[in-house]
């Protein structure tokens, strides 16, 4: 969408969503009822397996599973343990992976909206599979082609609401817009976590899928308000191919992103290992109430929701006086404080016995200010610099970080019945660490390519 296109589109618009452009609502809100469905439902994932699903009596019922045993096995896991941590990685990676095939898809053929629709039809399907054992494996895949084509296209919708020169519009509206992905990992955790510890795994996946349909209506709903679609690339005339400097600027924007992958590592082990460690090592009993373990997972995402204005005062003062940290640097120091977060694990298992629930607790809230730092940075990063041809390309290749990393959780996740819990969280610190570092590091020699 070119800069004169959308002034014209925001100069008609009577609405605004704290003084945004009002379609920023619509697809922050989609964001958060989809998120809700996905962090509810990877937030009993691992437990769900473990406990039940994995179990004699339920396993046999899996349509498909001993191929997909036989798979796992190649690739080291063997106990219900190991194929948990296995899957829950195979999922998120996969998960992160196909939106550079779905914003490839909607650059070429589909166009933006009709690929979030169809990709938030088919992650309803799998939620809803969910709720049964036979259709376990379906539910995955389900759930990892729809994510593909969804994900990366919302947030190229995201950037296309501004023009081109409006940096820092860009960048307030993907951190609002993350506050809609963190309303819906807290609420998602919290009340699929309850409803599976009172009613069953069942019930909660069905929660999820109900959510996911909420969000099909809601994107709907706003149809009017979004940026018109570009014409796809069958249909252009023309399409200028990459100069050099050009593709220097995607080789440098890949970088930074596969950068945070070293966090993403540290962070996402969280809803994998982490829920395993707490149900085992953590005191839960409160004033005669047992915290569900799920609703550890909803900690992080509320501290990003409101970290969100004290973190964007704090960089709005750096900048007023000269020293606000530029893109690179916030990735950095995202890893540094992601670091922190799993030494803090270090120093609970030290402590031994009965650990007291605040060292998961500040490990959350660390992570999610961590997170505040590296992704939203990311995104807008992107949005702001990649070149047109392949905008929605990049966004969706984005999150191959994610993916990468993800893949990682689960691969490192069956070394945990091997490794102590000390040893365990102190190798995700050095993980953390080492992406910071690297971060600092690239800062001067990236800088001219990721120049707007």
């Amino acid at each position: 969408m070119t800069e004169s296109a959308v002034s014209a589109t925001t100069s008609h618009e009577t609405r605004t969503f704290f003084g945004e452009p009002i379609g920023l609502a619509y697809l922050a809100f989609t964001e958060a009822w989809e998120r809700f469905s996905y962090y509810g439902m990877t937030a009993i994932l691992v437990l769900y397996m473990t406990q039940q699903l994995l179990l004699p009596g339920h396993i046999e019922h899996i349509a498909g599973f001993e191929p997909y045993r036989r798979f796992l096995g190649a690739l080291g896991a063997t106990s219900p343990l190991q194929i948990a941590s296995q899957t829950f990685g195979l999922y998120t990676a996969l998960i992160y992976f196909t939106p550079v095939l779905g914003g490839l898809i909607a650059d070429r053929w589909l166009g933006h909206r009709p690929a979030v629709m169809l990709g938030a039809v088919l992650m309803s399907g799998g939620h809803i599979a969910m709720a049964f054992d036979v259709s376990f494996l379906l539910a995955m895949l389900l759930l990892i082609v729809g994510c593909g084509l969804l994900k990366g296209n919302i947030s190229t919708q995201v950037g296309e609401l501004y023009a081109q020169s409006d940096s820092e519009g860009r960048t307030r509206a993907f951190n609002i817009f993350s506050v809609g992905i963190n309303f819906g990992a807290v609420t998602g955790p919290l009340l699929v976590g309850l409803l599976a510890q009172l009613y069953g795994w069942h019930a909660g996946f069905g929660l999820a899928g109900i959510l996911m349909l909420t969000a099909l209506a809601t994107y709907i709903a706003g149809f009017s308000h979004f940026p018109a679609e570009r014409p796809k690339a069958r249909d252009r005339e023309a399409h200028a191919p990459l100069t050099a400097k050009q593709w220097l600027t995607v080789m440098a924007l890949v970088i930074a992103a596969m950068l945070t992958t070293f966090q993403s590592i540290a962070y996402y082990q969280n809803t994998n290992m982490n829920l395993v460690w707490i149900d085992k090592y953590v005191d839960l009993d409160v004033l005669g109430f047992h915290v569900p373990v799920a609703w550890f997972n909803s900690v992080d995402p509320l501290i990003s929701i409101v970290g969100v204005p004290f973190l964007l005062a704090l960089w709005r003062w750096q900048g007023a006086r000269g020293g606000a940290p530029g893109a690179l640097a916030k990735i950095g120091i995202g890893g540094v404080i992601a670091a922190a977060a799993n030494l803090l694990l270090v120093v609970g298992c030290e402590i031994g016995g009965s650990i007291s629930l605040l060292y998961p607790l500040v490990y959350d809230i660390l992570l999610g200010i961590a997170f505040l730092y590296y992704w939203p940075t990311v995104l807008a990063l992107i949005s702001q610099t990649a070149p047109i041809q392949v905008r929605a390309t990049l966004m969706g290749a984005s999150f191959l970080s994610l993916s990468l990393g993800d893949f990682f959780v689960g691969w490192l996740g069956g070394f945990y019945e091997q490794m102590s819990p000390t040893d365990f969280w102190a190798m995700h610190a050095g993980i953390a660490a080492t992406g910071g570092i690297l971060a600092f590091t690239l800062i001067r020699p990236l800088r001219p390519y990721l120049a707007a």
